[in-house]
């Protein structure tokens, strides 16, 4: 029996990796079956290429609980290892590495990839155990040998008694860590972890129903067989070529990686790239809801079919974590966080990536078929419109494919509307005039008056939508967006035609005056409009450069000013031309007072702005005067 030491510079090799390699102490199991599997693939690879005559056959990886004695084992049929390579790859922690990471990670270990730089997943063992055994044997003619360490840099190494190849790694486990004694535990983090690793684990057995015959009587019992209890897929759809799959495989593989999710999704992204860097996945876009809370199902990021995170801002866009699905890199390190992400220049060139594939996607799916995307629009919308208002490169392509529809669900890219509405909706200085609507049913009366124009009216009902439009505006020439309730119609594109009032400009004045006597001032700023008779007698707007500016700061940023603080503020414009106005200006001062009393909670009621104390009042009043 050989003893020896760990060949590290220091002694307090084991509380550095207990303090900083991991954040988790369930880690420890992910590390374990990933050596497993290296293992098992590098003998794969060597019976592939000639290097052994050994037979692979079919592997699997065990994990066995043994709570009585308080043990977890790791059994893999792998390569296994000879007593040197124990004494080189276990006892030497990476050779000279151990002293570099002292050095360079002590402060920041927990932000680095050092378990890829390093060779340290084994070592995750210690967290959770005060003694790890190894007993192991080379698919080489050698003997087996037995490594015995408790957590210091003490350890022993012996001949075993094993007969198969392949290596058993056994963890005695702490007093404060046996709730990884309990199955259920541990079935958990190997659903979480390796659940699309690449060789089989298998852990213990479970019970499988058999089918009945088709002549079986009605009370008859089915059989049930005891089968491998097998946790993982080894063959995940997105380690396939495209080429191979069908539709129907993206879909099961979907409700696979989300088994709560009873809607299908829209479409899906096939990623699959080797240079410059490797990248495999597969995105879904899902129905999305219009509130922007972000899901709980994630894109989950695997590094060779191992799950690592999915927390995946600064890999995929922040406008792409509103989808589902997987990314797989090797790229990628194991111990993930945001700050080393951000710093990586590989992890920015696959956020490039999958930008550009994304838009590539959507580009070809409206090209393909329009009708199909037009009807998923609704769906998507959001996605896409937070992605040209964050991402420059996917606004610039988004404009071939992102839609406009009107409220009559005409869909127009924003070139093709550009182009229907040029003759009708250019004012008087050549600006082309965009009329909007965020809610048809509260803005009904305004988008039929500008209908009744032959204006079109498309509707924009996106949270983020303000933002957006600063943005379009910005970016196009003589463009500007204007919402169907922010002026009276004839207002809205403004052109030279002189519109005649029926009423002298003392008239419209004394109107003004009784008006204010009524109207709170601190809310309404009163405009006197000659607009068609026919038109309703008042009309309530809210500018458009004051309401989009508390939207925005509603919906964080470019509120100027602190207007997202600021009292709502409306124009009450006055239709000079309409009978009531005629009669309100006549009439003796009471009744004057109750008309525009009246008339001002009718347009305040058709704006849904009457409420509380003042609505009762005002369904009061009106049942009083149809008595």
């Amino acid at each position: 029996m050989a003893t020896g030491k760990i060949n590290v510079s220091v002694d307090n090799i084991f509380p550095l990796i207990k303090k900083f390699l991991y954040s988790d102490h369930e880690i420890f199991l992910r590390e374990l079956i990933s050596n497993a599997t290296d293992a098992t693939l590098k003998l794969k690879h060597l019976t592939n290429i000639g290097e052994t005559d050994v037979e692979y056959g079919n592997p699997v990886i065990d994990i066995k609980v043994d709570k009585e004695n308080k043990k977890i084992h790791v059994i893999d049929q792998g390569i296994g290892m000879t007593k040197e390579e124990v004494e080189k790859y276990i006892n030497e922690v990476a050779f000279s590495g151990a002293e570099e990471f002292l050095d360079k990670y002590k402060d920041s270990a927990k932000d680095s990839g050092i378990i890829g730089h390093f060779g340290l997943g084994f070592y995750s063992a210690f967290m959770v155990a005060h003694k790890v055994e190894i007993i192991t044997k080379s698919y080489k003619d050698e003997p087996a040998a037995h490594w015995t360490c408790s957590g210091t840099t003490e350890f022993t190494l012996e001949d075993a008694d094993k007969q198969d190849r392949g290596t058993e790694i056994i963890l005695h486990i702490n007093e404060d860590d046996e709730e990884f004694l309990e199955e259920n535990r541990i079935e958990e983090l190997l659903v979480k972890y390796n659940k699309f690793m690449p060789i089989p684990i298998r852990f213990g057995t479970k019970e499988e129903t058999l089918p009945l015959p088709d002549d079986a009587p009605e009370d008859a019992k089915p059989e049930t067989k005891t089968v491998d209890n097998i946790i993982n897929n080894p063959d995940p759809a997105w380690t396939k070529q495209p080429t191979d799959l069908e539709d129907k495989d993206y879909k099961d593989f979907y409700r696979e990686l989300y088994p709560m999710q009873f809607e299908e999704p829209l479409f899906h992204i096939h990623l699959n790239v080797d240079y410059p860097f490797n990248l495999t996945g597969i995105l879904y876009f899902p129905k999305m809801s219009q509130d922007m809370n972000m899901q709980r199902d994630k894109i989950q990021l695997y590094q060779n079919q191992v799950f690592v995170t999915d927390n995946v801002e600064g890999i995929v866009p922040e406008f792409l974590t509103m989808l589902r699905g997987v990314i797989d890199s090797p790229d990628i390190p194991l111990n993930v966080s945001r700050s080393y992400l951000q710093a990586d220049g590989a992890v920015k060139k696959i956020s490039s990536y999958i930008t550009r594939k994304v838009a590539d996607k959507l580009k070809a799916l409206f090209n393909n078929n329009r009708e199909d995307f037009q009807e998923k629009w609704n769906d998507i919308k959001v996605v896409i419109e937070y992605g040209m208002l964050t991402e420059d490169k996917f606004y610039e392509k988004a404009q071939k494919f992102a839609l406009y529809p009107t409220i009559d669900n005409e869909y127009y890219t924003f070139e093709e509307l550009k182009e229907a509405i040029k003759d009708n909706q250019t004012d008087k200085d050549g600006n082309l005039v965009i009329l909007y609507a965020s809610n048809q049913n509260e803005q009904h009366s305004y988008i039929e008056a500008a209908k009744d124009k032959g204006y079109k009216v498309i509707l924009l009902d996106s949270p983020i939508i303000s933002h957006l439009l600063q943005k379009l505006e910005s970016s196009e020439e003589k463009i500007t967006f204007t919402r169907v309730d922010s002026d009276h119609v004839d207002n809205l594109i403004k052109t030279d035609e002189e519109k005649i009032s029926k009423l002298s400009d003392d008239e419209k004045e004394k109107l003004k005056g009784d008006f204010e006597k009524v109207v709170p001032k601190e809310k309404y700023t009163i405009q006197m409009e000659a607009m068609d008779s026919n038109a309703a007698p008042l009309m309530i707007t809210q500018p458009e450069f004051m309401r989009r500016m508390k939207e925005m700061q509603q919906t964080g940023g470019g509120g100027m000013f602190g207007m997202g603080n600021m009292p709502e503020m409306y124009n009450l414009v006055v239709n000079t031309n309409h009978p009531l106005t005629a009669e309100i200006l006549s009439a003796e001062e009471e009744t004057q007072q109750r008309l525009i009393k009246q008339s001002l909670d009718l347009a305040r009621l058709s704006q849904n702005l009457l409420k509380g104390e003042e609505l009762t009042a005002f369904i009061k009043r009106s049942f009083e005067m149809v008595k």
